[in-house]
């Protein structure tokens, strides 16, 4: 009896954790200046701060958008910009 109650206690659990995700990703908001942090590594080539990492990472969904932008694109599309995703662990999705 005490472990069907677990097992009924550990699923309720599972199913509200993949709501939560589903909703976390979900409130992504693409916004490009989100991505401020990471101009400077960009721009000069220089090792991305934690903080650009961090940006690039939450608004990873959002690339594929920034990219058809063409306000965006020439800066989201460049070798640098690659690097700076690769270097933080976020390679860029193929669009």
């Amino acid at each position: 009896m005490a472990l069907m109650r677990f097992v009924v206690i550990f699923a309720i659990v599972l199913l509200v954790l993949v709501q939560e995700t589903k909703v976390a990703k979900a409130d992504v908001r693409c916004n490009p200046l989100q991505l401020s942090p990471c101009a400077n590594a960009i721009t000069s080539s220089t090792t991305p701060s934690t903080i650009c990492c961090s940006k690039l990472k939450e608004q990873r969904p959002c690339l594929c958008k920034y990219m058809k932008d063409p306000r965006l694109q020439k800066m989201i599309s460049s070798p640098n910009a690659k690097k700076v995703a690769t270097t933080c662990g976020s390679p860029f999705p193929t669009c």
